[in-house]
């Protein structure tokens, strides 16, 4: 039997297993799919293990996406572009990196029929994902981003690899049209950011956290009338391309699927 993992910490809110196991058993794969709290030294062990075992796939969540990376063979076009590194699969014992949140996103914000052309988004947080993000914006044909972090040298860091990028002070705003928190704060309860939502004219509030389903910051912008929307759709459709990676399979993703992921 094929194995394959979710790696991350936290983990105890990860919902893959749910969803990869639910389509393992619909197409009738003979495969098991689990989840691992790693630390960040357990990392390289974890990945070469992979080469010789029936680990055939590993997703990698917070805070784990760009870590993994020295530990692998090679890496996809968008992972090279993102430096990020969500989904690894196994081809002749070497182990490729690939990226399947900048395809998530990019789904995810289709759904919500926003049209990005000559707008401005403003990103909070400079983790895993956001590399992800700014490519998949980007790519949509956004005018203009704007990425704020607790830690503005890592904000600026992310600057080298995308110039494009306006970089400003945590807690600052800035009038835009797409909010997004890329940052995991949200997933324990109570937590809270702490920006005036009120000044930002925001057409639609994004966060990348699914489980739960409605943090603080989605809660915020609702009481002021805000479009709000959660990573779910993005969590579906980046686990809907790690599973066609894997086994070449493209799972349907329907009301069933929705009503699986709460």
């Amino acid at each position: 039997m094929k194995k394959y993992l979710v790696i991350g910490n936290p983990i105890e809110h990860s919902l893959s297993p749910l969803l990869h196991n639910f389509w393992i058993k619909k197409h009738g794969v003979n495969a098991i799919y689990e989840k691992k709290l790693l630390e960040k030294n357990d990392i390289e062990k974890t990945l070469n293990d992979m080469r010789e075992s029936e680990t055939e796939g590993i997703n990698v969540t917070v805070p784990f996406k760009k870590y993994v990376i020295p530990f692998l063979d090679q890496l996809s076009d968008t992972a090279k572009k993102t430096q990020s590194v969500n989904t690894i699969f196994k081809r002749q014992n070497k182990l490729i990196g690939d990226n399947t949140d900048v395809y998530g996103f990019s789904e995810a914000i289709k759904l919500t029929n926003l049209n990005l052309k000559n707008k401005k988004a403003l990103i909070l947080g400079a983790g895993g994902v956001t590399p992800s993000i700014i490519l998949a914006l980007k790519n949509m044909g956004i005018l203009e981003i704007v990425l704020s972090n607790r830690t503005k040298a890592k904000a600026e860091d992310l600057k080298k690899s995308f110039p494009f990028l306006k970089v400003i002070n945590w807690g600052e705003t800035t009038k835009s049209d797409l909010i997004i928190n890329a940052t995991s704060i949200g997933i324990k309860e109570k937590e809270e950011i702490k920006l005036d939502n009120s000044k930002l004219d925001g057409q639609l509030f994004y966060d990348v956290i699914y489980n739960p389903s409605e943090t603080k910051f989605l809660e915020n912008a609702k009481k002021l009338g805000k479009k709000t929307e959660n990573g779910k759709n993005m969590f579906i459709y980046q686990a809907l391309k790690a599973f066609e990676i894997w086994h070449g399979i493209r799972p349907e993703i329907n009301t069933e699927v929705n009503d699986l992921i709460k």
